[in-house]
């Protein structure tokens, strides 16, 4: 099945037996399929002019068409990764992080921006990512763009938010139709409180963005309660209603148990009258803090209707780092008891071989199986694919990303494993990534490209 000469050429065709998550299944499982243990349903799919023209229990599928047998095999939609850095990705060669910690991240970014972050530089590293993305199987992607008032070097000054909206608003076009493009202004929260701030929630708005930011001050860590915390989330939430955007914060991102501003964005969002549009990233410490308070915070977040995003494999590698010491605690937010609220919570793969993480490659299957494990998202599986498809998919406004739904653009993956015990057991360097109902024939972009060089193979 890993050739993608699999699937018949025909305008419209069929897949036979395909085992498809219910979680993925947002018009609801078709009547008389059968649901194994993992809560997967054994579907026919049809295709037509590159859309899922009908879904339907195995077997039930029209006999004209041409079809390919799946077996039994695992299809899922094309995923939805709703929190990266595509701006700061594949600089770790460069500009690594000494020390693997969030001060050495912060200080070696700043670095590496300042030096080289011209339009040349990170339309390179930008596209580089997306096409790894692409190959992988992600068709939606929202991206954190370091929106900072200046940059470059002494004697080569750059506006460094002109010039990194300026490029992914170029990507944003040239990737139509391949990966739909999002992206958050993301800055210090205190900058907002300038005139940079105003200047920049207009350049945020008239490039179809989303305002964001960093709750912790400028050259600061997320460590202890920031001070002034409620006015600068007001004069935020401010230029976000004057504007009408929508909010997606970095939130807490440290092991620091006095961090709180969760609440304090829960409380501003129920103040503002913002209420399910609110997306907050990272939450790390609320993992840490008693359990009557976080309790009393995780409730908030539900009443003020704000989304989570777990960062699981970069908190994990970031959080509680201390040279010489193995960490005591995983990192991540408490993404079991934010679900049992009724918190929508989505896993994405956050940063991609640079300062903040050095490893990744854009792909969001991966990502899955590492959060099943580091989040225990099993006993059962069932639930877990969904945090990285309809619901990041709904967070975005995009009714079809990481879904099979009819009407819907036929986006697939088709991988070969047969349970979801099976998806998460291997990286599936053979699955058939499927756009509009034909299999794409872009390969992984050689590291080679990145510096304009030649692969040797």
């Amino acid at each position: 099945m890993s050739e993608p000469s699999f699937l018949p050429e025909a305008r419209a065709y069929r897949l036979r037996n395909a085992r498809v998550p219910a979680a993925f299944l947002t018009g609801g499982v078709p009547a008389g399929a059968i649901l194994d243990a993992d809560g997967c349903a054994l579907i026919d799919i049809v295709v037509a002019d590159g859309a899922f023209a009908g879904l339907m229990p195995a077997g039930e599928s029209p006999e004209a068409l041409p079809a390919a047998d799946l077996a039994g095999r695992q299809v899922w939609p094309r995923l939805v990764d709703a929190h990266t850095h595509l701006d700061k990705g594949h600089t770790v060669a460069r500009t690594p992080n000494p020390d693997g910690d969030f001060p050495g991240a912060r200080d070696a970014t700043t670095a590496d921006r300042t030096r080289y972050w011209d339009a040349e530089d990170l339309r390179r590293r930008m596209d580089f990512g997306l096409a790894c993305a692409f190959a992988h199987g992600t068709g939606a992607i929202r991206t954190h763009l370091d929106s900072q008032e200046s940059g470059g070097e002494e004697g080569a000054p750059r506006d460094q938010a002109v010039t990194s909206w300026a490029v992914f608003r170029e990507m944003r076009a040239a990737w139509a139709g391949r990966i739909a493009l999002q992206a958050v202004g993301l800055t210090p929260i205190d900058a907002y409180a300038t005139d940079y701030g105003r200047c920049l929630a207009d350049l945020i708005a008239d490039s179809d963005g989303l305002i964001g930011g960093v709750t912790r001050p400028t050259g600061g860590l997320h460590g202890g309660a920031l001070a002034e915390i409620d006015a600068l989330l007001d004069r935020l939430f401010g230029l976000a209603r004057e504007r009408g955007l929508d909010v997606d914060l970095h939130v807490d991102e440290t092991g620091d148990p006095a961090a709180s501003s969760l609440d304090a964005v829960a409380r501003a969002t129920l103040r503002h009258g913002y209420e399910g549009r609110v997306t907050c990233g990272h939450c790390c410490s609320l993992a840490l803090q008693p359990e009557a308070q976080a309790s009393a915070t995780i409730a908030r977040v539900a009443q003020a209707g704000i989304r989570v995003v777990t960062l699981p494999t970069v908190n994990m590698y970031l959080q509680d780092r201390r040279r010489g010491r193995t960490p005591r605690w995983r990192g991540v937010a408490p993404v079991q008891e934010l679900m049992a609220a009724g918190v929508p919570v989505m896993v994405a793969g956050d940063n991609c071989r640079d300062a903040f993480y050095a490893y990744g490659d854009h792909d969001m299957l991966d990502t899955v199986r590492a959060a099943v494990r580091i989040l225990h998202l099993d006993h059962p599986l069932a639930g877990a694919p969904a945090l990285a498809g309809p619901v990041p998919g709904a967070m975005m406004g995009l009714p079809h990303a990481g879904t099979l739904r009819e009407g819907g653009p036929a986006d697939l993956i088709l991988l070969p494993a047969r349970s979801l015990n099976e998806v998460v057991a291997r990286p599936h360097a053979g699955r058939i990534v499927v756009v509009a109902g034909r299999p794409i024939t872009a390969p992984l972009p050689p590291y080679e490209s990145l510096t304009g060089e030649a692969a040797p193979w």
